[in-house]
C-alpha cells in the first residue's frame, strides 16, 4: 500500500494532500453509514492522533465532524506539533488554528480543542473524558514492535471507553498496535467497533478483529491496483454469488443431476455430529446424502437425522467405531458417489479406525472433505497422502487439529496461521481451511483468502461438522470447481451464523442455528435467482 500510495502521486498525479483530504472524508462518511446521521450533532468526539499520516488523516476527520456541527470535538497529539511534519503537520496546524479555549464557543455553539500529549502522567486524564465517537489515529500501518509508552496507554484508554455501550470506536486504516502484514496480534491493539481502510485491506484488516471493515476508495486508478500482485484475497459476496450462479439448477434437474454424497461418520455417543453435516449437506442443495456409520450407532442415527438422509451400517470395534474391516464395504458405498465426507463424530482412539481412515483416504475414487477425527486419525500427516487437481482433498482443521497434523504446538500455529495453512496446502497440493476468527482458505498454487464472515457464537460444539456439510453439498453440485465451493462454503457458512447471532445472540446460538439459516444465507447472496416459480417447475 505504501508502494501504491507513492505510485497514485507519482503515476497518477494525485497530490497526496488530496489522498490524505479523501481520507479523512471516506471515514466520516462511513461513520455516518454505520451508525445514523445523527452521529454528528448528538455525540461528543475525540481523536487521538500520532505524530505520522495516520494522525493527519486523524485532524482531517476532526475538522469534518466540526464542520458538520459535532457539539465538541478534542483532539489529542501523542507528541508535540513541532515533531510532526509534511501533509499531517499542515492538518494538525488547521485544527489548532481553529480550537478554541474551553471556557468559550463559537457562535454555533460547537467547539474544537486541541491538546498535545507528551507525558504518560497527561493520559491519566483521558480515563475521566468520555465521548460518543472515539477515533483511533495513532499509529497506521507502519508498526513493526510492540505499542508502548504513549501509545501503549492510549489504546489503554481507548479499550477502556469502548467497553462502555455509549462509545463508538473507530479506527482509520488499521486498529492502532497491529502489524499491517502480521497476520496475528504483535501487543495491545484498539478493539474497534469500525475499521475504515483505504484502497485494499492489508492482512491484519483481514485476520485480527478490528470490528466491522469498509474498504474506502481515496482516489487510487483501477488500472495502478492491478499491477500489483498479491497472493492475499479477503472474500466477498461476489465470490459467493458467482458459485450459486454457477450451479444454478437447470429446469429439469433432477436428484441424481445435483450430487450424490457419502458421509462416513458417527460412532457409538457421537452420532450429533454425523446428523449436524447430513443435515447442511442438503441444505446446500445436494441431491442425495448417505451416512455410513457404525453399526450400533445406526439406529440412533436415523432417529436424529432428517428423514431424507439414507443411512448405513459398517461393521465397527468393541468400543463402537467404524472398524479397519469396513474399509472395502465403504469403498464399495463410495463408487459413483460425487463426493466423499468423513470424519464428523468419528473417533479416532483405536488404531483400528484409524487404519481405516488411512485406507479410505489412499483409495478414494472422488473428491474427499476431511474433518474432526479424520484428521486426528490421519496425525502426523504422512508424506504420501496428497490432493490432486484431478482428485481434490480438502481438510478443515481448527488450530488444534492443525498443530498434531504438522506436530507442532496450537500457539505455533496461531502465531503463524497464514504461514502454516499456506505451506501445508502447497507442500500436500491440498484445500487447506484453517477455522477460526476469519476463517483462512489456502489453496494448492499458495494462494490465501480469508473470510469475514461469522462470529464468536459459533466458538460452539457442532459448528465444524456444519461446515464440513456445506463444503460437501456445494462441492457436490460443482465438483470441477473445488476451491471456488470452498470459498463460497466458508462464507455463507460464516454468514448463516451471523443471521443466527442477530436474531439469537451469540451467547445462545448453537450448530443447528447455523444450519436453520443456511437457506436465508444462499437467499441473502443469490437474491431471487434462488427461489423457485411455478413456471421453473
Amino acid at each position: 500500500m505504501r508502494e501504491i500510495d507513492r505510485l497514485t502521486v507519482e503515476r497518477a498525479g494525485i497530490p497526496y494532500a488530496t489522498l490524505m483530504e479523501t481520507a479523512g472524508a471516506r471515514v466520516v462518511e462511513a461513520i455516518i453509514n454505520r451508525f445514523g446521521g445523527d452521529v454528528i450533532k448528538d455525540e461528543q468526539w475525540a481523536v487521538f492522533c500520532g505524530k505520522g499520516n495516520n494522525g493527519g488523516d486523524g485532524a482531517v476527520i476532526a475538522r469534518l465532524a466540526w464542520m458538520k456541527g459535532a457539539l465538541r470535538v478534542r483532539v489529542y497529539l501523542f507528541g508535540r506539533l513541532d515533531e510532526v511534519s509534511g501533509e499531517a503537520r499542515a492538518n494538525l496546524e488547521a485544527i489548532k488554528r481553529i480550537s478554541i479555549e474551553e471556557s468559550s464557543e463559537d457562535i454555533h455553539g460547537n467547539r474544537v480543542l486541541f491538546r498535545e500529549i507528551t507525558s504518560e502522567d497527561e493520559t491519566a486524564a483521558l480515563f475521566n473524558d468520555p465521548a460518543g465517537v472515539l477515533i483511533d489515529a495513532l499509529l497506521g500501518t507502519g508498526l513493526k514492535r510492540p505499542a508502548e509508552g504513549l501509545y501503549a496507554r492510549a489504546i489503554e484508554a481507548i479499550n477502556y471507553w469502548g467497553r462502555f455501550d455509549f462509545t463508538k470506536v473507530i479506527s482509520v486504516d488499521i486498529p492502532s498496535g497491529l502489524a499491517s502484514d502480521q497476520a496475528s496480534p504483535i501487543g495491545p491493539y484498539v478493539r474497534a467497533d469500525l475499521t475504515v481502510t483505504f484502497t485494499a485491506p492489508k492482512i491484519a484488516n483481514a485476520t485480527c478483529a478490528g470490528g466491522d471493515l469498509v474498504v474506502a476508495p481515496i482516489g487510487t486508478p483501477g488500472w495502478l491496483l492491478s499491477e500489483v500482485d498479491s497472493p492475499f484475497d479477503l472474500v466477498d459476496e461476489s465470490e459467493a454469488r458467482e458459485f450459486l450462479r454457477a450451479s444454478r439448477r437447470a429446469p429439469d434437474a433432477h436428484k441424481g443431476s445435483v450430487g450424490d454424497v457419502l458421509l462416513i461418520a458417527g460412532s457409538r455417543g457421537k452420532t450429533g455430529a454425523a446428523a449436524l453435516a447430513s443435515e447442511a449437506i442438503l441444505r446446500a442443495g445436494a441431491g442425495l446424502v448417505t451416512v455410513a456409520t457404525a453399526r450400533s450407532a445406526q439406529a440412533l442415527l436415523v432417529s436424529q437425522a432428517r428423514p431424507e438422509v439414507m443411512t448405513e451400517a459398517l461393521d465397527e470395534t468393541e468400543s463402537g467405531a467404524i472398524s479397519h474391516a469396513a474399509a472395502e464395504d465403504a469403498l464399495q458405498l463410495a463408487e459413483h458417489r460425487t463426493v466423499l465426507a468423513l470424519g464428523p463424530g468419528l473417533s479416532s482412539s483405536e488404531e483400528s479406525t484409524r487404519r481405516f481412515v488411512r485406507h479410505i483416504v489412499m483409495q478414494r475414487t472422488a473428491p474427499m472433505i476431511i474433518d474432526a477425527d479424520g484428521l486426528n486419525a490421519l496425525a502426523p500427516w504422512a508424506e504420501n497422502v496428497r490432493g490432486s487437481d484431478e482428485l481434490p482433498l480438502i481438510i478443515t482443521p481448527h488450530p488444534g487439529e492443525m498443530a498434531r497434523l504438522i506436530g507442532k504446538k496450537t500457539a505455533d500455529v496461531t502465531a503463524d496461521r497464514i504461514g502454516i495453512a499456506r505451506e501445508f496446502a502447497t507442500t500436500h497440493h491440498v484445500i487447506t481451511v484453517l477455522k477460526g476468527s476469519r476463517t483462512l482458505i489456502a489453496a494448492p498454487d499458495g494462494e490465501v483468502y480469508v473470510n469475514p464472515t461469522g462470529n464468536a457464537g459459533m466458538a460452539t460444539a457442532g459448528s465444524g461438522d456444519v461446515l464440513t456439510g456445506l463444503i460437501a453439498g456445494l462441492l457436490a453440485q460443482r465438483p470441477q470447481a473445488p476451491l471456488e465451493a470452498v470459498v463460497a462454503a466458508v462464507y455463507l457458512h460464516g454468514l448463516a451464523g451471523d443471521l443466527a447471532a442477530k436474531k439469537l445472540g451469540m451467547r445462545s446460538l448453537i450448530a443447528s442455528s447455523i444450519t436453520d439459516h443456511i437457506s436465508e444465507a444462499i437467499l441473502r447472496v443469490g437474491g431471487d435467482r434462488e427461489r423457485g416459480s411455478a413456471a421453473e417447475g
